[in-house]
């Protein structure tokens, strides 16, 4: 266990259903039950990931025994907390009653009710539904954060401390807190009251500057690449927030954003500016820095072909039968290949255009050339090396019946990441984080939801 030592936890006596709720029609007893079942065996219903754990292996993970307070929505921190999540940490997600995180009304599509955006990033984790304009809500967060390792939010910098729920506040009552703010700019700076959001992160950040056809318009990434990235980013924070804790005894407090991630993953494009005053552009699919390295249009598709050095470029020429290119002496090295790309990319173009691309992948097979198609979403999750790495993760949810999401992308040796839990219902698991995490008596949990500081979804 990495925690320093847990808060105190509050505990209410007296028995339940002492009194009814005014104009609650049953809706608290109703709240409790439901909360029962939920927990029974078979709710949820099972999982199947891709691969079965390692013989021999324990299956113990490395985060078991840590307890993540996720205060996040969207995309960047559930993306980083289901992560973590996988890794074996029990990841309490705090909802809004009701709406719950943003992304469950981003559809359709729709898996009955359930919102396909919010069912691709939220596994292994369970709802607590809490009113935080509510000072008995606010209560409830705190306790949980003192019996938390980590606590992770994505407000814009000051809302939460406005609520005392703050880093300095949290500190003060879990001073082993690992706290985590996500953000779209950072805690401080001439900006940092910005909402952020992917695209206008990808924009400031010139990734969008650098993205799209040559002489076209700037494009957005097809997926939220900004987004997934500081999940990332974050992912590895925490885990080095628990290790740094783990070496001095003292939480700590990190500050991660979308602007400053983007930023950074510019790599050898930023770096070609501070260098050498060199201002990036729009490549397509092609690579400023290496030629050939795009793809090129068949008769019924596309193949991707990237020839890193000069032994690989000489085998492309091969494999294309085209022995006087590789021997012209404007191609014979990269940085020649780069001052002459037109020439080159429009002699291999053409040639490309003469077979089917199934044609080529046969040829390159084996080359030791560097090669693809581009798949459409059939072609990927038919991919038998997709299928060999067990990418897929399958659930039975509570409403939404059997659900399949891409799964993490990482293998360890000594345990699987296997049998993974369906996203929560909204508040589904709030009795239940209730009385296990904090200790709360029946009828502390009736009020609570009678005054609507928490509430419970009922499954039906």
């Amino acid at each position: 266990m990495l925690r320093a030592g847990l808060g105190t936890r509050s505990r209410c006596c007296g028995r339940l259903w002492r009194s009814p709720c005014p104009g609650a029609a049953g809706g608290c007893a109703r709240a409790l039950s439901a909360a029962s079942a939920s927990r029974s065996p078979g709710s949820g219903g099972g999982a199947r990931s891709g691969g079965a754990p390692p013989a021999g292996a324990s299956n113990v993970k490395p985060l078991d025994g840590v307890k993540i307070l996720d205060l996040t929505r969207v995309l960047a921190g559930p993306f980083a907390t289901m992560n973590l999540g996988d890794l074996g940490a029990e990841v309490i997600k705090v909802e809004r009653p009701g709406a719950g995180d943003d992304t469950r009304a981003w559809g359709p599509p729709f898996a009955g009710r359930e919102s396909i955006y919010f069912l691709s990033v939220n596994r292994n984790k369970k709802s607590i539904a809490i009113n935080m304009k509510d000072s008995k809500g606010v209560k409830v967060i705190k306790e949980l954060a003192a019996a938390s390792d980590v606590f992770v939010e994505n407000f814009v910098p000051g809302k939460l401390a406005e609520m005392g729920l703050g880093y300095e506040d949290i500190k003060k009552i879990a001073p082993h807190i690992v706290y985590c703010s996500i953000t779209g700019y950072g805690q401080t700076g001439p900006v940092v009251q910005r909402g952020g959001y992917d695209s206008i992160a990808a924009a400031v950040s010139g990734l969008m500057h650098i993205t799209g056809h040559e002489d076209g318009e700037p494009v957005r990434s097809g997926v939220a690449m900004t987004d997934l990235a500081t999940g990332l980013y974050t992912y590895g924070a925490i885990m080095a927030g628990l290790l740094q804790r783990y070496k001095t005894g003292k939480g700590l407090h990190i500050d991660c954003n979308l602007l400053s991630t983007q930023v950074a993953c510019l790599t050898h494009v930023a770096a070609n500016y501070l260098n050498c005053k060199i201002e990036a552009k729009r490549w397509g699919t092609a690579h400023g820095s290496i030629v050939p390295y795009q793809a090129f249009k068949t008769k019924d598709g596309y193949i991707v072909v990237g020839a890193g050095n000069d032994h690989q470029f000489v085998t492309v020429c091969k494999i294309l039968n085209l022995p006087e290119v590789s021997k012209d002496s404007r191609y014979k090295t990269n940085t020649l290949r780069v001052q002459n790309r037109k020439e080159l990319i429009d002699i291999l173009s053409t040639r490309f255009s003469e077979k089917a691309t199934m044609e080529w992948l046969q040829l390159f097979e084996g080359s030791g050339v560097p090669y693809g198609p581009i798949n459409n979403m059939q072609q990927v999750f038919s991919d038998p090396q997709v299928l060999h790495n067990g990418l897929v993760m399958e659930m039975n949810h509570p409403t939404a019946g059997k659900i399949a999401v891409p799964g993490p992308g990482v293998r360890y040796s000594e345990f699987a990441m296997s049998h993974p839990k369906p996203p929560p219902l909204v508040g589904q698991h709030t009795v239940e984080i209730l009385k296990s995490v904090l200790g709360y008596e029946d009828d502390a949990i009736e009020e609570l939801l009678c005054t609507g500081a928490v509430a419970q979804h009922e499954v039906r």
